[in-house]
């Protein structure tokens, strides 16, 4: 199984959590790492995003065809993340838009690393990978639209 977390790009500071939408800087980093993603994504890939509009605006960027998910919304927890994603039985790819601090203790917990959450940046990438019947994870990529 593949599991990409990507955070939301750079979102307005001050409104509510779940109405703030993205400055243009975080416009440009969504349109960089989706420019990334189209060439890398399996064809069958689910994307799964928070209902918040900066992360349905950070997808929207890669595909209009993704799933919204309560249960990955801002301050969602681990098991919710990994419940919506069937980590690690899915099969195939799937892709997570949503929040920091849920993502990186979603990685951290996966590669072992504790309880602490691993620090995720905006717009940043992080794909990790688990052979069917293993129960190993490896760590393919991590990436954040300034190095593309």
């Amino acid at each position: 199984m593949e599991l990409i977390l990507w955070r939301h790009a750079e979102a307005e500071e001050g409104l509510a959590d779940h109405s703030r939408e993205l400055t243009e800087k975080g416009r440009k980093q969504a349109r960089t790492m989706a420019a990334f993603l189209r060439q890398h994504l399996p064809s069958d890939t689910r994307i799964l995003v928070s209902p918040a509009i900066r992360t349905q605006q950070t997808a929207a960027a890669l595909s209009d065809n993704f799933a919204t998910v309560p249960g990955i919304a801002p301050g969602a927890s681990v098991h919710a993340v990994l419940q919506a994603v069937r980590w690690p039985n899915a099969g195939g790819a799937v892709l997570v838009v949503g929040h920091q601090p849920t993502l990186g203790a979603v990685a951290a917990q996966i590669l072992g690393c504790g309880q602490q959450p691993l620090r995720i940046k905006k717009s940043g990438l992080w794909w990790l990978s688990r052979r069917e019947g293993s129960s190993e994870t490896t760590l393919r990529l991590v990436i954040t639209p300034d190095y593309l």
